[in-house]
């Protein structure tokens, strides 16, 4: 799969945008804050429906207009799709392929795909459950498009069952008993929150069984040095442990009973605590947790390995994704750079941005197809980005 042409309206710095790409490596160059990082997280964007570095769509319009456009013409073994995504901050966003108008943005799933490696991975391994369960996410509903709804289904219950968890707290306390109609509700929640976590708990496992694999070999390939990297998942519904290729009917099971068993505890605090949304991946260096205990340089290691497996993972599935390096080699040692490119050979389409040329590998110059440098030019209506001539 590449990319052929990119063309962006009103995307944060870029009034108009118009770029036509070629298989092989095309570098982005540009200071920081000139735009060409908004470039590859419009090309994300469209690709996961979510971007990278903000959890909210007004940051991608730029200043003063109502929305943005991105559009990605897509070559995918002789077969040409573009995909339309307008970004409305203040309502829904509103997709089409080629000129079919689309029920849901959901629907492009799948037409783009891609593998995004940036400064902001090392989340992966230092910050939050939440950024380990998106990025395990990203790869489930990459694979199979039908689960994000499936996951946008179990966010809305989830909602709606935390609301009234809360509510149903607040009237315990003011003494309404526990046959309380809204108390009484919350077995119609379970059921659905259940039946939805189960089936995205499943998905996650199939995935996680597939990748460590993929992950120990390219941990290895990255620092052949270090000890054995592996990856496990940590869940609140019991079986998981147990059995970590339990059907999804097992699984539905063992939650509903988890529920029950946390339901006073839940109303006490007034949130679920039992579910995929409060499970977490445990990234291993041997025997040890690598959040908390691995170096800078492990931890990196250990980040470029994670991508590389979501990448060769989604290889499998019969095509390249656009492999997306976005300012990443200015964090990385020389070693860790050339080892970078290096398996990078053979990918369809590689899309890089740096700040400068100092920031890049020697091994890297000889392959690059062709190279963009980004500027800025001020305007009337404040600074935007440009390609320089």
């Amino acid at each position: 799969m590449y990319i052929r042409e990119l063309s962006l309206r009103d995307y944060r710095s870029w009034p108009e945008c118009e770029i036509a790409l070629q298989p092989g490596i095309t570098l982005f160059v540009g200071r920081n804050g000139f735009g060409k990082t908004n470039i590859v997280e419009a090309i994300g964007y469209v690709a996961h429906l979510s971007s990278h570095r903000v959890a909210h769509d007004a940051p991608l319009v730029r200043q003063g207009q109502s929305n943005a456009r991105i559009s990605a013409t897509v070559v995918n073994e002789g077969r040409e799709l573009t995909a339309h995504l307008l970004i409305n901050p203040h309502s829904a966003n509103k997709a089409q392929i080629n000129r079919t108008k689309l029920a849901s943005p959901r629907e492009l799933m799948g037409v783009v795909r891609t593998v995004l490696f940036c400064p902001e991975d090392l989340s992966l391994i230092r910050g939050e459950p939440a950024e380990r369960r998106r990025y395990i996410d990203t790869i489930v509903c990459t694979r199979k498009p039908r689960l994000s709804g499936v996951k946008a289904d179990y966010d809305k219950v989830l909602r709606q069952r935390s609301s009234l968890l809360k509510s149903a707290g607040q009237r315990l306390k003011r003494g309404y008993g526990a046959d309380d109609g809204a108390l009484a509700t919350l077995d119609v929640w379970d059921c659905q929150l259940a039946q939805l976590g189960a089936e995205l708990i499943h998905a996650r496992l199939k995935v996680l069984a597939e990748l460590e694999p993929v992950l120990k070999k390219a941990y290895h390939t990255i620092a052949p040095e270090s000890r054995p990297a592996s990856i496990k998942y940590r869940s609140t519904v019991p079986c998981c442990a147990e059995d970590p290729t339990a059907e999804v009917e097992v699984l539905e099971a063992s939650m509903l009973a988890q529920l029950g068993y946390m339901r006073s505890k839940e109303i006490d605090r007034g949130m679920s605590l039992v579910g995929p949304h409060r499970d977490d991946l445990d990234v291993m260096l041997g025997s040890t947790l690598t959040k908390g205990f691995a170096s800078h340089g492990e931890t990196w290691s250990m980040v470029l390995s994670l991508r590389f497996a979501e990448f060769e993972l989604l290889r499998i599935d019969g095509t390249d994704p656009v492999l997306i390096l976005d300012d990443v080699f200015s964090e990385l040692d020389q070693r860790r750079r050339e080892r970078l490119v290096a398996m990078t050979e053979n990918v369809e389409q590689v899309l890089i941005t740096a700040a400068v040329d100092g920031d890049l590998p020697e091994n890297l110059a000889a392959s690059v197809t062709h190279r963009f440098t980004v500027d800025v030019q001020e305007t009337p209506e404040g600074r935007v980005s440009v390609f320089a001539s």
